[in-house]
C-alpha cells in the first residue's frame, strides 16, 4: 500500500483511486454512522476524495494514510451537518461482542439509544472503521485518555442495555 501512496503523491491518479477503492467500505460505514441519508453520505465521500487527491502531497507519513483520510472524511461530514443542522446518528452497526446473534436495525437503535453523539462516533470509528484509540484521538483532536474513557463508558452502556434486554426476553 505504501507504494500506492508514493505513486499517488507523484500524481498517479490510478494509484490514488486504487487506494480509495481499498478504503471505500470503511469510509462509507464511517459516514453512515455520522450522517442520516445516502445523499449526504455520497456528498461527504466525494468531497473527501477530492480533498484527499488535492492534498495527498501534504501527507508526511505514509503509515498514517488511513488516519489522514478519515480525518478529512469526518471534517466533510461535520461540514454537511453544519450545513443541514442534522444530528449524528449510528444507524446500523456495532460489534455484537456480547452475542453471536444477528441484531436488527431496531435492536441496534435500542442498544445505542442512550449513547451521546460523541460516544456513537467513537464506537463507530473504533468498531466499524477499525481505528485504534490513538488514531481516533488524532482524528478528533482530543486527548487519547478522553477517547478511551468515552469508549469505555459507551461499551458499558451498550452492555447494560443489551443485558437488560436479554433479561426481559428471558423472563
Amino acid at each position: 500500500m505504501n507504494n500506492l501512496i508514493r505513486k499517488s503523491k507523484k500524481g498517479d491518479i490510478d494509484a490514488f483511486f486504487q487506494l480509495i477503492e481499498k478504503h471505500k467500505a470503511p469510509m462509507y460505514r464511517a459516514c453512515k454512522s455520522i450522517l442520516n441519508n445516502e445523499h449526504d453520505i455520497a456528498d461527504a465521500m466525494q468531497e473527501a476524495v477530492i480533498s484527499a487527491y488535492k492534498n495527498i502531497k501534504s501527507l508526511k507519513d505514509e503509515g498514517y494514510f488511513k488516519t489522514w483520510l478519515t480525518r478529512i472524511l469526518i471534517n466533510k461530514c461535520k461540514d454537511i451537518i453544519a450545513k443541514n443542522k442534522e444530528v449524528l446518528c449510528l444507524d446500523d452497526y456495532i460489534e455484537a461482542s456480547y452475542t453471536q446473534e444477528f441484531l436488527t436495525e431496531f435492536e441496534l437503535d435500542e442498544l445505542l439509544g442512550d449513547l451521546s453523539k460523541e460516544q456513537r462516533l467513537v464506537i463507530s470509528l473504533y468498531y466499524i472503521s477499525e481505528l485504534n484509540t490513538r488514531e481516533i484521538s488524532e482524528i478528533l483532536r482530543e486527548p487519547e485518555g478522553t477517547i478511551k474513557s468515552r469508549l469505555s463508558r459507551a461499551k458499558g452502556k451498550v452492555k447494560a442495555t443489551y443485558l437488560q434486554r436479554e433479561e426481559m426476553n428471558n423472563a
